[in-house]
């Protein structure tokens, strides 16, 4: 076996402490509001991710071909959880998605994107001379995947199910599923989008406050005037740590979905420049890890967590400043979020192991 790609570690593990540095940046005024304690927040991420970075070097030495072995177990074990969650979650802003554990809370949706990547490589694997038969390789899998995301969709979380999603629709664009069979996937998309949208008026008012948010400024466009009111100002270097306004009540719980806003707002274009600089590194050294592995289960996990990594950032990115209507999807190893955290740096450690058994 090869060592760890260190690279990747020093990556994810400066981008890991950084976040941890902004929670706190960015959280200790609603903390001290709140409960009476500014470091509330920062001392629960700070738990979760010694836990998560323990885990990331645990995941690491185990052969990710027992992931293959136990894939059918792992994704019925996150189905029940998926169901459970929905009888007795504990509900947090509108939406029951959570098991309260005291002051914590572990959201089974997290661990279900990483059960799909590994049952999806797994049966891309064992499927791969049918793949390209729509009805025998790509329907059953596609079918389960709206399953899960109509579970996901009843908490309600439209984010982490798209998340999801898109996930399984580019493991099975590098599977070999034909391009066209993609643009029938799309269209029939837009026509669920609009359905969805048609079953709950509050996803219009989301539509229209990013198309002009100062519409309703102080409703359904709050959060984006406020996330570009901080963004806007932070000119090249920012006002530097802890220098933010719009944490001071403006934006709303600003340690979760728009960190991007308060580190943009202290540290700048060179903080957003550095942040998006590891990130970019952690996507590209995994797809070269994903390219480089013989394996082709190994391949098809390795793309997998990749595709759903980059694309929850880039969503995250694209809400911040305004693209596209707020979903509700937090920043991977930056935002606040036990779950997540923990389940993205164990996707991590994941990646590293297949980087492990390469010649």
């Amino acid at each position: 076996m090869r060592k760890m790609n260190i690279t990747l570690v020093i990556a994810v593990t400066v981008l890991s402490l950084f976040g941890l540095l902004m929670v706190y940046s960015s959280s200790y005024v609603w903390a001290e509001y709140k409960f009476d304690d500014a470091f509330k927040y920062v001392k629960n991420q700070g738990m979760f991710l010694i836990l998560g970075l323990i885990l990331m070097f645990a995941v690491s030495k185990v052969h990710f071909e027992k992931y293959y072995k136990y894939s059918n177990k792992i994704f019925l074990v996150c189905f029940i959880l998926l169901v459970l969650v929905l009888f007795v979650g504990t509900e947090r802003n509108g939406s029951k998605s959570w098991f309260g554990i005291g002051s914590f809370g572990i959201q089974p949706s997290e661990f279900m994107k990483l059960a799909m990547i590994i049952f999806t490589s797994k049966y891309l694997y064992n499927n791969r001379k049918d793949i390209n038969n729509i009805k025998k390789g790509v329907i059953p899998i596609l079918g389960l995947t709206l399953v899960v995301f109509a579970l996901i969709m009843l908490q309600p979380d439209f984010g982490t199910g798209l998340i999801l999603v898109m996930g399984i629709i580019g493991l099975l664009f590098v599977g070999g599923v034909d391009l066209k069979f993609f643009l029938k996937i799309g269209l029939v998309g837009v026509g669920g989008i609009v359905a969805l949208i048609a079953a709950a008026p509050y996803r219009l008012k989301r539509i229209l406050s990013f198309l002009n948010p100062w519409e309703d400024p102080l409703g359904s466009g709050f959060q984006i005037i406020q996330s570009l009111y901080a963004i806007g100002p932070g000119g090249l270097f920012g006002f530097g740590l802890g220098g933010s306004r719009q944490k001071h009540f403006y934006l709303p719980e600003p340690q979760t979905d728009f960190i991007f806003s308060i580190i943009s707002e202290e540290f700048g274009f060179v903080g957003i420049l550095i942040v998006a600089s590891l990130f970019i590194t952690i996507i590209a050294l995994g797809i070269k890890i994903a390219l480089k592995c013989e394996n082709l289960f190994g391949k098809y996990l390795a793309f997998g967590i990749i595709f759903e990594l980059g694309f929850q950032a880039l969503l995250n990115l694209m809400v911040v400043v305004g693209l596209i209507p707020v979903t509700g999807v937090t920043l991977p190893f930056l935002s606040y979020g036990g779950s997540s955290l923990m389940i993205t740096l164990m996707s991590i450690g994941i990646i590293l192991n297949i980087s492990r058994h390469q010649k």
